[in-house]
């Protein structure tokens, strides 16, 4: 048997969890979920890193006092915490700021999330579904957008988790999709929940240097999913020399049995470029405003955007030709607001966003997309009629190699339905075991190029910047891990009922 087949994690998961596609986000408990506390920690009482000291001029906290001084990434908190039983634990941490911050919290020195602090005043922020077993943790709060008050944690068991969660729709959004792209989203479907697809970006497709340096290291296993960017074919780049070869890549890498995902670092148009051409997808590089473009007060610069997705569409009715299905991911991490198409209301970004799918599929008549929304927040989701798959970049640091379950609990509750949740982007390669234990399963994950795997040097040697080779290489050998040559022949794939 393969490890393409399905119910690879059928039997006992970690938490009580049992049986095919057990342990996802979301609940289908028929009884009201009530979490019991099994321990509170004061801030003030806790060991201080750095310039974190104790204080107590703001009011509403609990105890005597709270820790501030959250001055720098070196300067934290850290809680001796204990639980009599092994299990899943949710960690609601008591802070406050001034405006919008997030710290990293680490959980015996391995990464498991943020501290979201929004209010003035003293509010709560958790960290979901945390596995500790029975003894002594300690649970640390670390500057990374520093400037916080932070008053306690509370520790309370985690809500278990769905049994059939993993139990998603192949239907796709657009009803004219090709079988190719039904092919494809069966599959996803069908081995969501039971193993996790290896992949990687290389804008030089699957003989680019990213790709040799992964395979230098895992015993020369391809990715099965290749990520390419359509970055290049944007007019405004076009117009300053840039040129690309990424659709043939991926008509390439999809020949070669392989899995292509494209996303869009959209360069504005050149009327609102003011900085270095070469950046015009970042905000601080033009003056576009989304707001007036998508309310009709720029109609120049809607035509031009419409001009701009031409050019794109162009390039999907080739790959469509070439009868190559794309996991397309456009106006990505919006929310973040460091890219122009998320400078913006989360209204005018879903105005566009929507635009987009219904010019693509209407308009031009391309359907070999099976749409991957990457917005980074449920505020900015456009609605469940234009997504297929819900993904998140993360970027955690080095060497961290947990599951990611609190940010994939998240992403699971942008939408009523049940969708399929993707690691769209990632820095360090999650440890696939952890995945397991944890019920994170993300349909694949996609580490982004550069630093993230090759080194300085001018071809492809590999960095242990970010994933060590040891570990890139056990987590490719990993029975839950698939690999190019692991994938099924996805052009003669059955398509399931439901994607009918």
């Amino acid at each position: 048997m393969t490890r393409t087949a399905i119910c690879l994690l059928a039997g006992s998961m970690a938490g009580g969890l049992t049986g095919c596609g057990a342990g996802a986000a979301g609940t289908d408990a028929k009884e009201p979920f009530t979490p019991q506390i099994v321990g509170t920690y004061e801030a003030e009482d806790a060991r201080f890193i750095g310039n974190v000291h104790a204080a107590s001029s703001r009011s509403g906290y609990s105890g005597t006092g709270y820790a501030t001084g959250f001055d720098s990434e070196s300067d934290g908190v850290a809680f001796s915490i204990s639980v009599e039983e092994t299990g899943f634990y949710d960690l609601v941490f008591s802070s406050a700021a001034s405006d919008y911050k997030e710290n990293r919290v680490f959980v015996d020195g391995v990464g498991y999330g943020e501290v979201i602090t929004a209010e003035k005043d003293f509010a709560e922020s958790t960290v979901t579904r945390v596995y500790l077993e029975n003894g002594e943790h300690e649970v640390s709060v670390m500057g990374y957008w520093c400037y916080i008050d932070l008053d306690k944690v509370t520790v309370q068991t985690a809500e278990p988790l769905s049994e059939d969660a993993f139990a998603v729709s192949a239907k796709l959004a657009d009803p004219l999709a090709t079988d190719s792209a039904k092919r494809l989203m069966s599959y996803l479907a069908d081995s969501y929940g039971q193993v996790v697809l290896s992949g990687q970006y290389c804008d030089t497709g699957s003989l680019g240097k990213e790709f040799q340096a992964v395979k230098k290291v895992n015993g020369n296993l391809t990715p099965a999913v290749l990520g390419l960017d359509f970055i290049e074919y944007s007019p405004s780049r076009v117009e300053n020399g840039s040129t690309s070869r990424a659709t043939d890549f991926a008509k390439s890498f999809w020949e070669n049995g392989g899995i292509v995902t494209f996303c869009w670092h959209w360069n504005a148009p050149s009327k609102y470029l003011t900085g270095a051409w070469y950046s015009g997808f970042y905000k601080e590089h033009t003056n576009i405003d989304l707001d007036k473009i998508m309310n009709g007060e720029d109609p120049e610069g809607y035509d031009l955007l419409m001009q701009d997705i031409d050019a794109i569409a162009q390039q999907l009715l080739i790959l469509q030709e070439a009868d190559v299905p794309i996991i397309w991911r456009p106006l990505h991490e919006a929310s973040g607001g460091w890219f122009w198409w998320g400078d913006c209301s989360a209204e005018s970004y879903k105005k566009l966003y929507i635009t987009l799918f219904e010019k693509l599929t209407g308009e031009y008549g391309i359907h070999n997309l099976i749409w991957l929304w990457n917005g980074q927040s449920a505020a900015w989701y456009p609605g469940d009629a234009y997504v297929d798959m819900i993904g998140w970049d993360i970027y955690p640091g080095e060497h961290e190699y947990g599951s990611q379950i609190g940010t994939f609990i998240k992403a699971s509750k942008c939408s009523t339905d049940r969708k399929i949740i993707t690691l769209s982007e990632n820095g360090c390669v999650p440890d696939p075991e952890l995945l397991k234990r944890d019920g994170a399963m993300w349909s694949f994950w996609c580490t982004w190029g550069g630093e993230f795997v090759k080194g300085t040097s001018n071809f492809a040697s590999y960095s242990d910047q970010y994933t060590e080779g040891e570990k890139l290489a056990e987590f490719y050998a990993n029975p839950l891990v698939i690999t190019q040559d692991e994938l099924p022949d996805l052009k003669t794939y059955p398509i399931r009922e439901d994607a009918k």
